[in-house]
């Protein structure tokens, strides 16, 4: 029977950063999530780690920022270190060489959950957004590296967080958020205070009007500081770039991009100043990677793409985690995976980018490539005419599976987020030992979730547990059943974070379509979750769940908790002791308040993780137990 150690054998080589002739990068090759270096060569070198063993590097995807970057000059790595998953990050150096972290600031950051971006590597200068661990306050920051002082920017309730900054840094552009997409732009220019650029603050805005989100981000200065080229969803649902003049700031013109050649739907991402008049733009399409550059024409407002980095060939199908462009040798640095292949480091040079290199060769061990599951399109219309994405995983053939499988229906976190064909995280490891154990798994990205434009995504706001829900029970009442591969009568949930919440919720508002449940890290008392929240997070949660003041009728029908006493099927709750995000008090009180009604209601806590699952001898033991838990119950 295959195991979970052939899975995890190939190791996560994360976050590269190309810096002259050596490529830095996070791996968990000891078992945690450490920074190592090798040489930029085809097949790169032994990698040499630049961390002490019992420091754990968190989640890139978590941490809001950079979790790590090289100043060559300087002669140091900033590292941004929390522990063991409290996500109370702090900025810290350790020289190129390796070695012990020491604080970047002193203590001046102490009392702030710390995120780093915009780094400049030739003037030694980094942004910081401080979120104050001790009442609703983030404070901005620029960072002189060499010195260790700290230059304050700004400070807001709601954020002003840095989304540009022009080359000479004497103008600083600032987002505010309130929610998903509901940003405006402030511009600093060296005074005590920003001043708005676009947008209507939310103390500003005039009950009953409405005020149409711009989701704005990755602002960039064009030649001479004239403008901004940014991106928005002011022009279009699945967004696309915008240009500001400083001359009328008021106004935002459409710029046009030609040149793509991908199909299918999707949203773009990314956009970056590369040189002159060069950006790069990112693209999600169907799940997928596609990272293509061009050149800016500002008198025309085009953007004309001529070269394609990701989305073909070897990087194709498959999820970009990172890419970092290196000015100084023009070229990328990437990190890529797909369903059935792990996370792999290549490099991409050439005037035509057509030079690509793999300097890794991680892959599974002990598995054929035929026992893996690539996935089905298995999209769907829902109760009221939405298409939703989805995708199932079956049982290779070649396992020799007999009759219709069990399902396990998995729900990904956010809820403004996308399950995505990507080896690199928590979630395609467990999809692919489910299915070697001979369970179908059946992956949708309902409404609520990015990657199908902004007017999806915000379908969930104030709608924790409204539409969201019934595009699940459609799908498990409507759709599945149709499928004469899987028998719905042995179906599991399992979700972690909000996917953890709509586990709680479908198991306990419609419990007679489980036989097992799996919630990891989930909030079950909407009321006791948003009390619980980090400060700095309150604000956003009141308006884009429920005020647990003013909304008391809703956040009441939407807590699971309201409908424990429905639930049936055995329960399997799993939590990391320091997660700030669903403490462990929160899912303690499902276990305990259900073994109190004399339910079966399984706990695993995890003492030196947070809000993920990352080091290795923890991940072992969690996809085996959930595994163990859907056999036990659904009989593959």
């Amino acid at each position: 029977m295959p195991r979970i150690e052939s899975l995890l054998s190939a190791r996560l080589f994360i976050s590269p950063q190309l810096a002259g002739d050596r490529i830095y990068f996070i791996s968990d090759l000891s078992g945690r999530l450490s920074l190592y270096v090798m040489d930029a060569r085809p097949g790169g070198s032994v990698p040499e780690p630049l961390l002490p063993p019992h420091i754990a590097l968190q989640n890139p995807h978590l941490i809001g920022g950079l979790l790590f970057y090289v100043f060559p000059k300087l002669g140091k790595i900033l590292v941004m270190l929390d522990k063991d998953g409290d996500e109370n990050y702090q900025p810290t150096f350790i020289p190129l060489a390796g070695g012990f972290p020491q604080a970047a600031f002193g203590a001046e950051l102490a009392n702030y959950r710390v995120h780093a971006g915009e780094p400049d590597e030739e003037r030694n200068l980094i942004y910081i957004f401080a979120e104050s661990r001790t009442e609703p306050l983030n404070v901005t920051y620029r960072g002189h590296l060499e010195t260790g002082r700290l230059e304050k920017i700004a400070a807001s309730q709601w954020g002003l967080a840095p989304d540009g900054v022009n080359a000479d840094h004497s103008q600083v552009i600032l987002s505010e958020g309130y929610t998903a997409g509901d940003n405006i732009l402030y511009r600093w220019m060296g005074g005590e205070q920003p001043a708005v650029l676009y947008g209507t603050p939310l103390e500003q805005r005039v009950e009953g009007q409405t005020y149409k989100p711009a989701a704005f981000f990755n602002s960039q200065f064009t030649a001479g500081d004239k403008g901004l080229l940014l991106a928005t969803a002011l022009f279009e649902d699945t967004f696309g770039l915008g240009y500001l003049s400083f001359a009328n700031p008021s106004e935002i013109k459409p710029v046009a991009i030609v040149g793509q050649v991908h199909t299918g739907a999707g949203e773009l991402v990314g956009l970056d100043h590369l040189h002159d008049n060069r950006y790069r733009v990112d693209y999600n399409i169907d799940g997928c990677s596609w990272l293509y550059e061009g050149v800016f024409d500002e008198t025309s407002l085009t953007l004309k793409l001529d070269h394609v980095v990701c989305g073909r060939g070897v990087l194709s199908n498959g999820m970009l985690e990172s890419a970092h462009y290196d000015k100084a040798s023009d070229a990328y640095s990437l990190s890529f995976s797909t369903a059935i292949s792990a996370t792999q480091i290549y490099t991409v040079r050439g005037a035509d980018r057509q030079t690509m290199t793999a300097h890794t060769r991680e892959r599974v061990l002990g598995l054929p490539t035929e026992w893996l599951s690539p996935g089905e399109d298995a999209s769907f219309t829902s109760h009221d005419g939405l298409r939703v994405s989805a995708r199932l995983y079956f049982p290779a053939t070649a396992l020799g599976f007999n009759g219709p499988r069990p399902l396990v229906y998995y729900i990904h976190g956010g809820p403004q987020s996308q399950e995505r064909p990507d080896f690199a995280w928590f979630s395609m490891p467990l999809i692919q030992f489910l299915t070697l154990q001979g369970f179908a798994v059946f992956v949708p990205n309902v409404r609520g979730s990015s990657g199908y434009g902004l007017s999806y995504m915000k379908q969930i706001d104030r709608d924790w547990g409204g539409q969201d829900r019934l595009d699940h029970v459609h799908a498990m009442t409507q759709v599945l059943p149709k499928d004469s591969r899987i028998d719905v009568k042995r179906a599991g949930v399992t979700g972690r974070s909000y996917g953890g919440y709509m586990t709680l919720t479908l198991a306990m508002r419609h419990p007679e379509l489980w036989a097992a449940a799996v919630d990891m890290f989930g909030p079950y008392n909407l009321f006791t979750f948003i009390d619980r929240l980090p400060e700095t997070w309150k604000p956003y949660f009141r308006i884009a769940v429920g005020d647990p003041e003013k909304d008391v009728d809703l956040l009441n029908e939407r807590s699971p908790k309201s409908y424990i006493e429905q639930i049936t099927c055995p329960l399997f709750v799993i939590q990391g002791q320091n997660d700030p995000r669903v403490i462990e008090r929160e899912s303690r009180d499902v276990v305990e308040q259900l073994r109190a009604q004399g339910k079966t209601a399984e706990y695993l806590v995890f003492e030196n993780e947070g809000h993920d699952v990352l080091k290795y001898e923890n991940k072992v033991r969690c996809y085996n137990a959930i595994t163990d838990f859907f056999k036990a119950h659904l009989n593959p």
